[in-house]
């Protein structure tokens, strides 16, 4: 079964629709510094004020702890989105209380509010089925319907995301339905040859992903911290890079893996190792099998690939039909540790097919180092939930709307 779409709401004309965006941005002394969440909600936002609805736009920012909290408040966000829409948006500063209310009530037709943060509120995130849908029939007195559509929280089951949907007639926002036909392609219909970029710093982190893609892939690049993991598991003493030795043998199994299936696991030749973790940290590009004969010895630590892997990573990237990209190739945030990941995305823009920034770190990493999102074939919105997705996981988030 597929999504349910935003026509299966009929008309929608004078009706109140809850948007449930995923707006979680990142704000600095009260601003936004990177909407690229915000951007991506606009299709939907349009869709459904050209179409007279009455948009009552939820979402989370942070980690408030069930409670209100000024440091995590969507004012600014309200802001930033009217800014985006040119009209004008309206902001309650609760989420289902009095002042909520008022300004779903004052809403005409083709108009905008945004209510305050929903963990603001315990019932968001609480793992007690009846909390949640408590907070879900609060929430639903704002709304005829409801449309799902912050894709970044789709593998969790919160009020909002799971309960609210079963509460009012519920269907996919654009977002979810961009997201999730890119993401298919990539599991069940890629088009070759098929390169997966993993990044990042812990192996852990994408042991699923790395396990459900292997039957999938042509090549598998291996970058930032979890790097070492594989470097250590061939043998190569890695200095003081991150290391989880408990994966060691995970990571073996994997390789033998690879080559049994004709899977290409492209490792860095070359590292580039600094004497300590700090943005001034004197480097030197050693070997990726000689990590501790630079100056630093023992104590070197990785912090990008070496510019000899970069190329090569480059070159395969560009030359592929189909890429997916999870995770920066180093400590892309200090200069002198980012043309690693710089490379990559480099590369990435010059796709004959699709390639996709797999969100989280590496769409801010994209966004840092200059790049636009139109740049890309797609920059995904939800890097937990786009790696959960290609992990082969049921998402609650999207069960609820129809997904099988």
């Amino acid at each position: 079964m597929s999504l349910r779409s935003l026509a299966s709401l009929g008309d929608l004309a004078g009706r109140r629709v809850i948007v449930r965006c995923d707006l979680n941005v990142p704000l600095k002394d009260g601003a936004v510094t990177d909407d690229g969440r915000i951007r991506a909600s606009l299709p939907t936002l349009r869709a459904l004020t050209g179409a007279g609805a009455r948009v009552v736009v939820i979402s989370h920012l942070g980690r408030p702890e069930g409670a209100p909290d000024e440091r995590y408040s969507l004012r600014a966000v309200a802001a930033r989105l009217a800014e985006l829409l040119g009209a004008p948006v309206a902001f309650a500063t609760d989420t289902v209380g009095s002042a909520a209310a008022d300004a779903v009530a004052g809403l005409a037709d083709g108009q905008v509010a945004v209510l305050e943060n929903l963990r603001f509120n315990p019932g968001e995130t609480a793992k007690d089925a009846a909390e949640r849908q408590a907070f879900a029939d609060e929430l639903a007195r704002f709304g005829d319907a409801l449309v799902s559509d912050g894709f970044g929280v789709v593998h969790r089951k919160q009020a909002s995301v799971y309960e609210l949907a079963q509460t009012l007639p519920s269907a996919a926002g654009l977002l979810i339905a961009a997201e999730t036909d890119v993401l298919d392609r990539l599991t069940e219909r890629p088009e070759r040859p098929y390169t997966v970029v993993l990044g990042g710093s812990k192996v852990s982190d994408k042991l699923g992903v790395i396990e459900h893609l292997l039957p999938r892939v042509d090549r598998l690049l291996i970058g930032g911290g979890m790097l070492f993991t594989f470097l250590a598991a061939q043998g190569h003493k890695v200095g003081a890079s991150l290391l989880e030795a408990d994966q060691l043998d995970t990571v073996r199994g994997y390789l033998a893996t690879a080559a049994e299936r004709g899977v290409e696991i492209v490792l860095p030749t070359d590292v580039v190792v600094a004497e300590r973790f700090a943005a001034d940290a004197p480097h030197t590009v050693q070997s990726a099998g000689d990590i501790e004969g630079g100056p630093a010895g023992a104590s070197g630590i990785g912090l990008d690939i070496g510019p000899e892997t970069a190329a090569r990573f480059a070159e395969l990237v560009a030359s592929s039909t189909t890429v997916f990209w999870n995770g920066p190739m180093g400590v892309f945030e200090f200069p002198a540790f980012a043309a690693g990941t710089r490379a990559v995305a480099e590369a990435l823009t010059r796709v004959s097919g699709l390639g996709v920034v797999g969100g989280g770190d590496s769409a801010a990493a994209v966004r840092a180092l200059g790049f636009s999102d139109d740049d890309f074939g797609h920059v995904s919105t939800g890097g937990g939930a786009s790696l959960e997705f290609l992990e082969g996981k049921k998402l609650p988030g999207l069960e609820v709307l129809g997904w099988l």
